[in-house]
């Protein structure tokens, strides 16, 4: 068990919402250490600690560049057009925003800075749900001309507070890479609207921030046949 320290409970909380966007990260394939994953609460409170005892969220950003692995996950089949297609994944931007309300405002600001940044993509992090300007602004995001070219998303600390693909009942996922889907699809004989399907919004699918028309794998245990995988389609 992890000393508490005497640290307030706001200091606890933002240390699990920390470490959960860390393992988040990890996961979905960016180059995040395991250390920075596992850091303790005092280490933690050491970096962002203000004199009230509370978090500094503006000491907790972060970015992180995607793995060869990753980089080979998202990259694109060759066409006839485009013989050497560059992978659809960059640099991407975590910030921890502290504002009691979020709307256009901060969305903007962060787009903004995702642009100047040249970042492909950004996760922002609120204390509570964005305003319901700020979600319309967010769903256009990916199509304003200054923007990130990878979107931005945006999680609510209480939705990071555990990391859900732990819990046993969760069974593990796997992205498929385009070549990997095409091979999928060949096999079985398929077309990609026969698979079932996974909503993007779906907890873990949004966790591992699947793109409509990805395909994920997704292995379960079984008593008798150890273990089996079946297909969704990211909708």
């Amino acid at each position: 068990m992890e000393d508490r320290g005497g640290h307030s409970p706001s200091m606890i909380r933002m240390w699990r919402v920390y470490r959960t966007a860390k393992e988040m990260c990890l996961d979905r394939g960016y180059d995040v250490s395991r250390e920075d994953c596992d850091i303790s609460l005092a280490e933690f409170a050491h970096k962002c600690q203000r004199e009230d005892g509370d978090p500094e969220r503006t000491r907790l950003h972060f970015s992180c560049q995607p793995s060869p692995a990753m980089l080979q996950k998202y990259a694109q089949l060759p066409t006839a057009k485009d013989p050497d297609p560059q992978p659809a994944i960059g640099t991407m931007w975590v910030e921890f925003n502290g504002d009691e309300n979020v709307g256009l405002k901060q969305l903007r600001d962060y787009i903004t800075h995702l642009g100047s940044g040249s970042f492909y993509s950004g996760i922002m992090i609120c204390t509570k749900p964005m305003t319901g300007m700020g979600l319309k602004l967010l769903r256009s995001a990916p199509h304003i001309e200054e923007g990130p070219k990878g979107g931005v998303e945006v999680f609510v600390e209480q939705d990071l507070l555990v990391n859900i693909t732990k819990h046993e009942l969760v069974p593990k996922h796997v992205l498929l890479s385009q070549e990997e889907k095409k091979q999928l699809l060949q096999r079985y004989r398929l077309k990609e609207t026969q698979l079932p399907r996974i909503q993007v919004t779906d907890p873990v699918a949004k966790y591992l921030g699947l793109r409509r028309g990805q395909v994920v794998k997704i292995i379960r245990k079984s008593e008798t046949a150890g273990r089996y995988a079946s297909y969704r389609w990211a909708i």
